[in-house]
């Protein structure tokens, strides 16, 4: 089996441990596929206009979804193997791209984000899981983080395409954008295919011979007899002998004395991850610095572009040096940042903002002649994404797939997993309405309106 892999790609664990990671770039693509229409006028005029609560519905959609997915996975990926559901999960990205991308109305353009939502929470379960069970010990944590990283990638990839496309008039502005996300997907899909299936899987289901070849061929240059090889491999057999005597048989031994705990830390750093207010920073920018007090729709786009930029740099350290640093240290480092950055933001916002009710059908609250309030926003805004981009995000993946018993991990990473996505959702649902009734108190104060006539550059 595993004479069939490349030489490159048999002898090198880095390439096999991150080529599934454009899998995770997927949700970065969604998010910024609805920041960068937001203030689109053709999007508003085909999607009627959406006020906050619908608005809200469809950035929900996918992460909703997702949810769904990342529960399936502990099933899903034990049945079909960890390669053949990332497959799966490109394949059916293609179909919601397109669904997306030739809706013609709201609940076309929700159903095509449902169904790329479920290959989300597919994919972002699965790709952590495989990544540690084909990755050495010694790089598994890197390999790991470099989910977080392919999210900022995905992120800052498509956020370009649609500044590009925002020169083009008419539909084509947005729907282009909607329709490429399928191209990462289809990549993903048909390169599993000459990727190997994870080991602790094959050995799982009996197929040791198969899962030795293949860890000769990531650690030991297909050296069957190398001595990590032999070690991994007993490892795994002793850890598949274990789960099958003492693992987890359904959900409620989570909740025995010594896991519970373990399983509250995961789910509370998913959680919190989301309830930073980071996602507001990826699915609203274009709202953020509109309140800030930034005039004109090109001038916000090239302000927005700069934070993903920072965020996709910023990981960067944080990949290379997460097993130095330690898991804990950069996560109390990197809230404790987030928080004071948050903290300056909402008083400037609070302190300098005012109420402009000139639309009684769009309330904005907004900073106007400070140009200095606005540019200390704006940079405060970027110094919260690199505190989260170098600390929160990689950590946030990582520590959830390390912390937990052997017995439980599957169950209690979907868990942790799930935990993730549902606050996401109920982010996405609530900060379009808190935006537009309680101004800056939501984060920091803004709601996303259309451009006034004559307004955009």
């Amino acid at each position: 089996m595993g004479k069939g892999y490349s030489a490159a790609i048999a002898s090198n664990p880095y390439i096999v441990g991150s080529f599934a990671c454009i899998g995770g770039g997927l949700f970065g693509l969604d998010i910024s596929s609805m920041s960068g229409v937001l203030d689109n006028p053709s999007y508003l005029d085909e999607f009627n206009h959406p006020t906050a609560g619908p608005q809200g519905t469809m950035v929900a959609a996918i992460p909703c979804s997702s949810l769904i997915g990342a529960l399936l996975v502990s099933k899903l990926a034990d049945v079909l193997g960890r390669k053949k559901t990332i497959l799966i999960s490109g394949w059916i990205w293609v179909i919601g791209a397109i669904l997306q991308c030739v809706a013609q109305n709201r609940v076309m353009l929700v159903v095509g984000r449902i169904i790329g939502g479920l290959a989300v929470g597919i994919a972002s379960t699965t790709i952590p899981l495989y990544q540690s069970e084909i990755t050495a010990p010694a790089i598994r944590g890197r390999m790991v983080s470099l989910q977080q990283w392919s999210i900022t990638w995905g992120i800052m990839l498509q956020y370009f395409v649609q500044f590009g496309c925002s020169y083009i008039n008419g539909k084509a502005s947005f729907r282009i954008p909607w329709g490429l996300q399928a191209i990462p997907a289809i990549i993903l899909s048909i390169g599993m295919l000459w990727f190997p299936e994870s080991p602790r899987w094959l050995i799982d289901n009996n197929r040791e011979e198969e899962a030795l070849e293949i860890l000769a061929d990531v650690h030991g240059r297909g050296d069957k007899n190398n001595e990590l090889v032999q070690l991994e491999f007993n490892e795994i057999k002793n850890q598949v002998t274990f789960e099958r005597t003492e693992g987890a048989k359904s959900y409620r031994d989570l909740v025995r004395p010594g896991v519970s705990p373990r399983v509250f830390l995961g789910m509370s750093l998913q959680a919190w991850s989301q309830l930073s207010s980071m996602n507001i920073m990826m699915y609203y920018i274009t709202c953020v610095f509109q309140g800030a007090g930034i005039t004109g729709r090109r001038g916000n786009l090239i302000a927005s572009s700069v934070q993903y930029v920072l965020n996709v740099g910023f990981t960067v350290p944080a990949i290379l040096y997460i097993d130095k640093w330690g898991r804990r240290p950069m996560m109390m480092i990197g809230f404790s940042l987030m928080a004071m950055w948050l903290f300056l933001v909402g008083n400037l916002q609070g302190g300098f903002g005012h109420w402009d009710r000139s639309d009684p059908a769009n309330s904005v609250w907004i900073i106007t002649g400070h140009d200095g309030i606005t540019k200390a926003i704006i940079v405060f805004s970027y110094l919260f994404v690199c505190s989260f981009a170098i600390a929160v995000g990689p950590t946030s993946w990582t520590y959830p797939a390390e912390i937990f018993p052997m017995r439980v991990r599957a169950k209690a990473v979907s868990l942790s997993t799930a935990s993730n996505w549902a606050f996401n959702t109920a982010h996405a649902l609530a900060v379009p309405p808190g935006l537009a009734n309680i101004g800056f108190v939501t984060r920091p104060g803004y709601h996303c309106q259309e451009p006034k006539r004559g307004g955009a550059s």
